[in-house]
């Protein structure tokens, strides 16, 4: 009878090995988990840069277009400060083959890091 007893009981529980196979499953299954809210986090703070960097770019090309004269053909930098971050917009002016238009490129950088390039257009009044 005490030989079945210890049987039974030995039947009741898990091993070391599995204990650890489960182990490794639940791991692996929150290293996955990991990095796929890493993933999110880094897109949601990509998604607000390139919206700020797009406000200050848009904001360059207005200024441009609402201007009463053809802008020049050169390069400039303008800082941009939008939600505490200082960013710094490069503003392109470049001929076309008819004179009555200028394109105009705004790139965004954040530090040495280029964020969002917008073209547009420029014509005369």
């Amino acid at each position: 009878m005490n030989h079945t007893l210890r049987r039974v009981a030995r039947q009741h529980g898990f091993t070391l090995i599995e204990v650890l196979v489960a182990l490794g499953i639940v791991a692996v299954a929150m290293l996955a988990g990991l990095q796929a809210t890493s993933a999110l986090t880094r897109n949601a703070l990509r998604q607000s840069d390139v919206l700020l960097a797009h406000i200050c770019a848009e904001n360059e090309l207005v200024k441009m277009r609402l201007s009463k004269q053809m802008p020049s053909v050169g390069d400039s930098d303008q800082p941009c400060e939008q939600a505490g971050q200082v960013l710094v917009v490069k503003v392109s002016v470049l001929p076309t083959p008819n004179p009555s238009f200028r394109r105009v490129d705004a790139q965004v950088f954040n530090g040495v890091d280029p964020v969002l390039r917008i073209s547009t257009v420029v014509g005369r009044w």
